[in-house]
C-alpha cells in the first residue's frame, strides 16, 4: 500500500459537489470575507504548546493527538470525556487505523483542558456538512474551525459527536498525518521515494529489505509538516476499525483503580455537603451553624447566596451535620410553578395560534380542508426528567499560591476551566483542571453549577474541598429534560396511508431535525410553542429526539390501527423511498419474529418503533407482559441499528443496550413533578430506575451500510418509549399517551 491511501467513491462524489454552504458562509465571515486570507495563514498550529503540555521524556509529540515513544509505543490523546461510552477506545482505533499502527502498542490519554487542545474537528465536521472540502480550501477551513473552536472554548462531549465528528474528521487526519511524517522521515534516511515504503502494524518496510519501527523515526519525523488534506483508507482495507476491541477503561473500573472526583485525596482535604435553596431563584436568608459545629469531625460551615455547606473530615459527617441545620430561605414572589399546570398550558397552546414554524413541505392546509377528509388527531405528553446518573455531581477545588486547582469530570473541560476562572475572578492561566473518571452524565455535566458552588465554598476555606452532592440535592437541583406535549393530526387516504401530517408541539431545543417525520410523505409540517418551560433546562440523553420519538412513533402506530394494518408492515409501506431505513425495520422484525404476530392465534405482545437520530437509524421491538396487578414487564427488546460504520461493534452494541435501559427507565417510571416551585422527587425510592432483575434481555444487530458514520451514545434511546407504549396496546388494548407508563391503568395481557 502506498503512502497516499485511495479515497472512497462517496468522497469523490462529495468533492465533485464542492464545498458546503455552511463552509463558505461561516468560513468567509471568520476569514474577514475572503478565503485568500486563510491560504496565507495556513498552517495554523498550536504544536509548540501541545508538545510542552503532553511531551514526555523519550517520546515525541507529532501532533496534539499523537505521541510516539522511542520504543514505538503510541499514545492517542483525545479531547473528550468518557461517560462510560468507551469513546476513547474507538477514537484510538480510528487513529491507529489510518496510522497503520500496532494495536498492542496503543494507549489513550485525555487531552489537557487547555486552549491548545480546543477541538477544531467538531467545527470542521459541521462546516463540511455532507461534502468533502476541496483541496484549495482545506488549509483555510482547518484554520477557521480551529479559531472558532478556540473562541468557543470548545472541548465538549455530547450530541454523539465524539466518533462521528472528532473521530472521522480529527483522528483520521491525525493518524494519516503521523503516517505521512514517519514515511517521509524513513524515505529521507534510506534515500528512497516515500511511495516505495509500506507501513504495517507499526513498522515501515522497503522492497530493498530495510525495515524499522515507528520509534526509530519518531524524532526525525518532526521536521515534516503534513498537507492540510490527506487521502484516507478505503473501508475495505480496515483491520482495526470495525473490530471488537477491548475497552481501555474497563480494567481500572473493574479492579477499583479508576478515580472519580469523590475518590480524590489531597493532603488536608475537607469534604463538603451542600444544601441549596429548594426553589429556583430563591436565596438563603439565614442558618445557625451551631448544631453542626458541635459534631465530631466537623470543621466549618460556610454560606453563599443560594445555600450553605458543612465541611468535615469525611462526607458522611458533613452530610449528617448539614441535615441537622434548619435554614431559612427567601423565595421569589408568587406561588411557584406547578408541573401539572405547566403541562396543561402546553397542551392548550397547541391549538394553532401563535405557533412558530419548524418545517413544512407540500399542501398540508389544503388536504386538511378538503371535503370528506378523514382526520385522525391525538394528543400526547411527556414529563420532566432528571438525569439521575449513578455518580452525583461534585468536584474538588483548592485555592493556593494565587491560583485554583480543580479535580473533576466535565463534559466540556476547557469550557469548565474558563468558567472556573470567571467564578473565581482569576485569569484562565491561573486555573488548572485535573480530569477524573465520570460515572455517567447524559448531559448533566455540561452545566457548571456544581463547579461554581465548589468554588464559592473553597474560597472560604484554607484547604482543598471535595464537594459531593447528595442524591437528593442532585435530583432536586438538576437541569431537567423539559416537559412537553404534542398534538398530532393526519389525513388518511382510502388506503389508510397518511396524505398529510400536522405536528404541533411544546418546547423546541436540539437538534433541529428531531421533529422531522421520518416517512415518505409529500405534505407534512411541524410547528411549536416555546417559553412555557419555567424549570431549569438541560440536555438529556438524545435531547428532543427522546420526546419526539415517543410522539411521532406512537402516532404512527395509531394510524396503523385506524387503517386496520399491521404496525410493522404499515411503517414498511411508508418507507418505500428509503431503502436504508426499510432495511433496519426489516431487520428488527426478523430478529423479533414479528411476522404478523398481532393477528396470530397466540398473541405475543410486541411493539415496534423507528427513529433516525444523530446520523444513526434505529428500529426497536419491545416485548411486554402485564401481570394481574397491572405491572408491566419487558422480557425482551430487539434493536437493529445502522450507524453507517460501527468503529467498535462491541462498544456500539453496549451503547444500544445502555440507551434502551435508560429509555425504558424513563418511559416506565421517570417523572419529576413540581409543587410550589420545588421538585418533589428526591431519590430512587420516588424516582425509580430499572433494576437488574427487571431488565430485559436485549439483542442488537448492527447493519453497516457504509454511509456516513453516525453516533452511538444517544440513538438507542429515542425509539424505546413508543415501542413500549405500542406493546402495551398490543397486550391490553389500551393506548398510553402520557408518560410514564406507571401512571396508566392497564390490565393483563390479551
Amino acid at each position: 500500500m502506498t503512502d497516499e491511501h485511495k479515497g472512497t467513491d462517496a468522497a469523490a462524489d462529495a468533492r465533485r459537489r464542492g464545498p458546503s454552504r455552511r463552509l463558505l458562509l461561516i468560513g468567509g465571515l471568520a476569514l474577514g470575507g475572503g478565503v485568500a486570507v486563510g491560504v496565507a495563514l495556513w498552517p495554523y498550529s498550536r504544536l509548540p504548546e501541545q508538545r510542552r503540555m503532553v511531551g514526555r521524556e523519550g517520546a515525541y509529540v507529532l501532533s496534539g493527538a499523537v505521541r510516539i515513544a522511542s520504543d514505538g509505543a503510541v499514545s492517542v490523546i483525545y479531547p473528550h470525556a468518557d461517560m462510560g461510552t468507551g469513546n476513547g477506545t474507538a477514537l484510538a482505533q480510528i487513529l491507529a487505523e489510518e496510522m497503520d499502527a500496532d494495536w498492542e502498542t496503543i494507549s489513550i490519554e485525555r487531552a489537557p483542558a487547555d486552549i491548545a487542545f480546543a477541538n477544531g474537528a467538531l467545527g470542521q465536521a459541521f462546516l463540511r456538512g455532507d461534502t468533502e472540502i476541496p483541496g484549495f480550501l482545506a488549509g483555510p477551513a482547518w484554520m477557521v474551525t480551529r479559531r472558532i473552536a478556540e473562541a468557543m472554548k470548545l472541548q465538549i462531549t455530547g450530541g454523539s459527536t465524539a466518533i462521528s465528528m472528532t473521530g472521522m474528521e480529527g483522528m483520521r487526519y491525525a493518524g494519516a498525518s503521523a503516517r505521512y511524517m514517519l514515511v517521509r522521515a524513513a524515505a529521507k534516511s534510506w534515500g528512497v521515494r516515500p511511495e516505495e515504503i509500506e507501513v504495517r502494524s507499526g513498522r515501515l518496510f522497503h522492497p530493498s529489505g530495510r525495515e524499522a519501527g515507528f520509534g526509530e523515526f519518531a524524532e526525525a519525523s518532526l521536521e515534516f509538516t503534513p498537507p492540510a488534506r490527506l487521502a484516507y483508507k478505503s473501508r475495505d482495507a480496515y483491520r482495526i476499525v470495525g473490530q471488537p476491541m477491548k475497552r481501555f477503561d474497563t480494567p481500572a473500573k473493574v479492579n477499583g483503580q479508576a478515580i472519580y472526583s469523590g475518590d480524590v485525596r489531597v493532603p488536608g482535604m475537607l469534604f463538603a455537603a451542600v444544601r441549596l435553596c429548594p426553589r429556583a431563584g430563591g436565596t438563603l436568608d439565614s442558618v445557625d451553624p451551631a448544631p453542626a459545629l458541635s459534631r465530631r469531625g466537623v470543621v466549618k460551615a460556610v454560606t453563599f447566596d443560594t445555600g450553605f455547606a458543612v465541611l468535615a473530615d469525611n462526607f458522611w459527617r458533613s452530610r449528617t451535620a448539614a441535615d441537622a441545620l434548619e435554614p431559612r430561605w427567601t423565595f421569589p414572589e408568587g406561588a411557584g410553578m406547578d408541573s401539572q399546570v405547566v403541562l396543561a398550558a402546553m397542551e392548550a397552546g397547541l391549538s394553532g395560534e401563535g405557533l412558530k414554524s419548524d418545517y413544512s413541505r407540500g399542501p398540508v392546509a389544503d388536504r386538511f380542508a378538503a371535503d370528506g377528509a378523514r382526520i385522525v388527531e391525538r394528543v400526547y405528553n411527556a414529563p420532566y426528567l432528571a438525569h439521575a446518573a449513578m455518580e452525583t455531581v461534585g468536584c474538588v477545588a483548592h485555592f493556593h499560591s494565587g491560583g485554583l486547582e480543580v479535580w473533576g469530570a466535565f463534559q466540556d473541560a476547557l469550557g469548565a476551566r474558563y468558567a472556573a476562572a470567571k467564578f473565581a475572578g482569576l485569569k484562565p492561566e491561573a486555573v488548572e483542571i485535573h480530569h477524573t473518571e465520570m460515572g455517567g452524565a447524559f448531559g448533566r455535566r455540561i452545566n457548571n453549577d456544581y463547579l461554581e458552588t465548589a468554588i464559592a465554598i473553597a474560597r472560604q476555606v484554607d484547604a482543598p474541598v471535595n464537594l459531593i452532592y447528595s442524591r437528593e440535592e442532585d435530583m432536586r437541583h438538576d437541569f431537567y429534560r423539559n416537559a412537553s406535549a404534542a398534538r398530532m393530526r393526519a389525513v388518511l387516504g382510502d388506503d389508510g396511508r397518511p396524505t398529510a401530517v400536522s405536528h404541533a408541539y411544546a418546547e423546541r431545543h436540539d437538534p433541529p431535525d428531531a421533529s422531522h417525520f421520518p416517512y415518505d410523505l409529500e405534505a407534512v409540517e411541524a410547528r411549536f410553542t416555546t417559553g412555557g418551560n419555567p424549570a431549569p433546562w438541560g440536555a438529556w440523553r438524545s435531547v428532543d429526539h427522546s420526546t419526539q420519538g415517543f410522539f411521532i412513533e406512537s402516532f404512527v402506530d395509531e394510524l396503523a390501527t385506524e387503517a386496520g394494518q399491521d404496525p410493522y408492515l404499515y411503517r414498511r409501506g411508508l418507507l418505500e423511498g428509503n431503502p436504508r431505513a426499510r432495511a433496519v425495520l426489516d431487520a428488527v422484525a426478523d430478529m423479533s419474529g414479528w411476522t404478523a404476530n398481532q393477528t396470530a392465534s397466540v398473541k405475543r405482545s410486541l411493539g415496534i418503533a423507528f427513529k433516525s437520530s444523530f446520523g444513526t437509524l434505529v428500529a426497536e421491538v419491545v416485548e411486554v407482559e402485564i401481570g394481574a396487578d397491572g405491572r408491566i414487564r419487558t422480557p425482551r427488546v430487539w434493536v437493529a441499528a445502522d450507524p453507517g460504520l460501527a468503529v467498535n461493534p462491541d462498544g456500539f452494541a453496549q451503547q444500544m443496550e445502555s440507551g434502551v435501559i435508560y429509555g425504558l427507565s424513563a418511559a416506565l417510571y421517570g417523572e419529576i413533578t413540581f409543587k410550589e416551585g420545588q421538585a418533589v422527587q428526591s431519590n430512587f425510592w420516588d424516582y425509580p430506575v430499572l433494576r437488574m432483575a427487571d431488565s430485559p434481555r436485549i439483542e442488537v444487530r448492527i447493519l453497516q451500510s457504509g454511509e456516513k458514520t453516525g453516533g452511538a451514545g444517544e440513538p438507542g434511546t429515542p425509539p424505546v418509549a413508543a415501542a413500549l407504549a405500542n406493546a402495551v396496546f398490543a397486550a391490553s388494548g389500551k393506548r398510553v399517551r402520557s408518560l410514564p407508563l406507571a401512571k396508566a391503568t392497564v390490565t393483563g395481557s390479551v
